[in-house]
């Protein structure tokens, strides 16, 4: 088939018919075999540990591949801390922002939403983010046409094993052939994320290098906890027999006291007797081992997540959203940097391949949102609102997680409204002493509030005309003189001009009404 007029990041000529084909296969033999039955965490020590990481160091990163791998299935604590810190990227929300509001951008956009919105997308993700313990993880997109398009039907993690950095710069990521040699990478293939966990070569990034130390240590304590157990973790069995015992009346006791290691009874001689007897200090070697790794686990802990807090000690909460800071630097930084990956290695070719090379490509964002605390909001909201702040109920409701009721649906309300109809209820219908004063106090307290309130609001409902006979001379003053000084002249001769008879009636008017609710209000 002709060479197609797309390029790839290298400025030669993709050929579509190797598209659908998979570039990067297991054999049964060679250096790319599916089952391996290599193992090196079982046999572990300080100089092979140190051998293996400065082989690695050199390039030659099979052992020490091998070695990251087999710690996350054999130790527990560093499996949980980095799926911890893996899924913490994963499940970040996912936002795709077009190059431009064009409308072709926007098509553009459209379709690589479609692209991350595919069930296999996360899973990609999660593979791609193996890299955090490794030092570099890749992923090769399998394509197949679907309307009119090229679409990743599916997404294969590769082993790292099979790859391996150029011996000249250490930072070229190369393919293993199945004889053994080095070939470049096809371009726009493969998916391979090189997280930039420190400076310096990626190989020598990952966080197993760092745990593994601390993994060899550990295995070392639980070996000798184990020991430990065995040995002391039972009572010391003593059998006893008197002077005149015979050789097979000693035999029996023997066996007597070896049965009871297993089946806890046994059978002897009448005048023999067991004793056990405990052994000194032996809980104080149980809790040195038990604190060694509790330790290495904290070590590890702060390796991966920057923290130890939140899976090791239980800290109170302002010391746990201190931690939680820390480890939201270390998302971000996870997070950018995966998203870079994607755009780079997918978006771009996925482009490339169904709509051709752009000037601008959409981008692909992990969206790592701040926490907000709601107590805080809630507790300074109230006092706004009651000043009259004009909130959106929607807003809030929206922050909050909650829905707006439905018509007709039961709400809730706050306690003092249910229960003061019962108590005025109560205090309205009591003819005892202290709810009669308690009943005159509130009906005085609402007077006070209610009528005089609604005297401010009649007087002041009509102020516009009753003050314009009063004020329209001085408003006519003003738009006639030529400047201040003519205009403070003139403002004498208004008096006769000015007619407040309507304003001072109102003013009598309201200043009896309030007289009149004072009157009341002391007599009550």
């Amino acid at each position: 088939m002709a060479d197609s007029p797309i390029l790839d990041s290298a400025g030669r000529p993709i050929q579509k018919v190797n598209i659908l084909d998979e570039v990067v296969q297991a054999s049964v033999t060679g250096v790319r075999q599916a089952w391996s039955t290599d193992s090196i965490a079982t046999s572990i020590d300080p100089g092979r540990l140190r051998a293996i990481l400065q082989a690695a160091a050199q390039g030659d990163a099979r052992d020490y591949l091998t070695l990251a791998e087999e710690m996350e299935e054999k130790d527990p604590h560093y499996a949980a801390v980095l799926g911890t810190r893996k899924r913490a990227v994963s499940g970040l929300t996912i936002a795709v922002e077009a190059a431009s509001s064009n409308p072709r951008d926007e098509e553009i956009a459209d379709a690589v939403r479609q692209l991350v919105e595919a069930p296999q997308f996360g899973d990609m993700l999660d593979d791609l983010l193996d890299a955090i313990g490794k030092g570099y993880s890749v992923v090769e997109p399998l394509w197949e046409y679907r309307k009119g398009k090229l679409w990743p039907k599916a997404y294969k993690h590769r082993d790292p094993r099979w790859f391996q950095f150029d011996r000249e710069t250490g930072e070229r990521l190369q393919l293993l052939q199945l004889d053994g040699t080095l070939t470049e990478l096809p371009p726009d293939r493969l998916l391979v994320h090189t997280p930039r966990l420190k400076s310096g070569l990626p190989i020598r990034g990952g966080v197993a290098r760092l745990v593994a130390v601390a993994f060899m240590c550990k295995a070392f304590g639980q070996k000798d906890w184990m020991r430990f157990a065995e040995l002391y973790g039972i009572p010391l069995r003593i059998g006893r027999y008197g002077p005149g015992a015979k050789p097979d009346d000693i035999a029996v006791l023997r066996r007597a006291v070896a049965q009871l290691a297993a089946d806890a009874a046994a059978v002897m001689p009448d005048g023999m007797k067991i004793e056990f007897q405990e052994i000194a200090n032996a809980a104080g070697g149980a809790d040195l081992f038990e604190k060694l790794a509790e330790w290495l686990d904290k070590q590890i802990s702060k390796a991966v997540l920057g923290q130890t807090m939140t899976t090791d000690d239980g800290s109170s909460q302002s010391q746990a959203n201190v931690h939680n800071e820390v480890r939201k630097d270390i998302l971000k930084a996870d997070a950018k940097q995966l998203a870079a990956t994607v755009n780079r290695d997918l978006v771009r070719v996925f482009v490339d391949l169904n709509y051709g090379s752009q000037e601008d490509y959409p981008r692909v964002v992990l969206q790592v949102t701040e926490p907000e605390d709601l107590k805080v909001l809630a507790d300074a909201l109230g006092p706004f609102i009651d000043r009259g702040l004009r909130v959106d109920s929607a807003a809030i409701l929206d922050k909050f997680g909650l829905a707006a009721p439905e018509k007709g649906a039961e709400v809730l309300r706050p306690i003092n409204d249910q229960l003061m109809p019962q108590a005025l209820n109560h205090e309205q219908t009591c003819s005892c002493r202290g709810c009669s004063r308690q009943r005159l106090a509130l009906n005085a307290e609402q007077l006070q509030r209610d009528e005089l309130d609604q005297l401010a609001d009649d007087d002041l409902s009509d102020w516009v005309p009753l003050m314009r006979p009063v004020l329209d001379p001085i408003q006519a003053l003003a738009d006639k003189a030529k400047d201040f000084d003519e205009f403070k002249a003139g403002l004498a001769g208004l008096l006769d001009e000015m007619d407040p008879a309507a304003l001072i009636e109102a003013l009598a008017s309201a200043s009896f009404k309030a007289r009149a609710l004072g009157d009341v209000r002391d007599a009550l």
